[in-house]
């Protein structure tokens, strides 16, 4: 990550880009890339979308591409280490979502009051 990082950054500092690239346009940036990347999936059925011919996988690629490019820049401008914060989340994640209790359901935590009747309100 941290060659990527020092990649995208060479990448905007020669072209004297970095002016532009506040945390707000940023997420603004990254909002739309990832937006781009729904684009390509849209009115697909659920069989069509897991059998992406050639053409559109470079496509989807390119735009995956874009939004990790505005993710580490993102979290370079704030000081954030992405591989820390995915880290941190995934520990979160679990306590929220114990294995036990979630295996197989779609629900947001917030949703299975009977499981967590003290957590129901976070």
């Amino acid at each position: 990550m941290k060659d990527l990082a020092q990649k995208i950054q060479q990448f905007v500092e020669e072209r004297d880009w970095d002016r532009f690239h506040s945390p707000k346009n940023l997420a603004m940036a990254l909002s739309v890339e990832a937006a781009e990347v729904v684009e390509h999936f849209q009115w697909l059925t659920e069989a069509e979308s897991m059998e992406l011919p050639d053409e559109k996988r470079a496509e989807i690629r390119d735009e995956l591409g874009d939004v990790l490019i505005y993710l580490v820049q993102l979290s370079r401008k704030l000081g954030i280490d992405l591989v820390d914060a995915a880290h941190r989340k995934v520990d979160k994640n679990a306590l929220k979502y114990p294995k036990e209790r979630v295996r197989g359901k779609a629900l947001k935590y917030s949703e299975y009051k009977e499981s967590f009747p003290d957590r129901h309100e976070r």
